[in-house]
């Protein structure tokens, strides 16, 4: 894809199709990128999304975060299931109006230095710790330790990102200095 156009588009889908979500500066948005939210969607610098992803949730991105191509962010509650008499397809939906079910103030929060791996699965209100990697495939229904190394359905912890203390804090001292404002 021409630089040109690269450049159009950004401008297109960041400014004007979903001028009512903020993304920092340098984002990159994947080819066949689906985004919607009852209330906002946010992302900081170094934003990077991969192609057929999507994002159906309030969500709160950090700086330097990576997702992968098809991974999706997808509501808990998205659907009042619980009407008695009313069948699933047709109860209340979060996006209605008037929707009073779970769920309303649910997000994904992804914090600072985080990699989503391909093909997951992450659901509204969840935390994903800073420095943390996310296992190709995995469906996180649970919160995320700071650098933890997550895969699995359910995810669950595998490893820590880094071998000890010493060298994490290290690498939290070299990314303050290279990448903190």
């Amino acid at each position: 894809m021409s630089s040109l156009f690269r450049k159009i588009r950004h401008f297109y889908l960041i400014k004007i199709k979903w001028r009512n979500y903020s993304f920092g500066s340098n984002a990159y948005i994947g080819r066949s990128v689906y985004m919607w939210s009852k209330h906002t969607i946010s992302a900081g610098d170094n934003f990077y999304i991969g192609k057929y992803s999507q994002i159906e949730c309030d969500a709160k991105i950090g700086n330097n975060v990576m997702i992968a191509n098809y991974v999706a962010f997808i509501g808990r509650h998205d659907h009042d299931f619980r009407s008695v008499g009313v069948p699933v397809r047709l109860s209340a939906r979060i996006r209605d109006d008037d929707y009073a079910g779970e769920g309303l103030l649910e997000k994904v929060t992804i914090e600072d230095d985080v990699w989503v791996g391909h093909g997951s699965i992450i659901l509204s209100g969840v935390k994903i710790g800073q420095g943390s990697i996310i296992g190709a495939g995995s469906v996180v229904t649970k919160d995320v330790e700071p650098f933890s190394i997550c895969a699995g359905n359910p995810a669950r912890i595998i490893k820590k990102r880094f071998a000890n203390d010493d060298e994490r804090d290290e690498h939290l001292r070299l990314y303050n200095i290279k990448y903190k404002k």
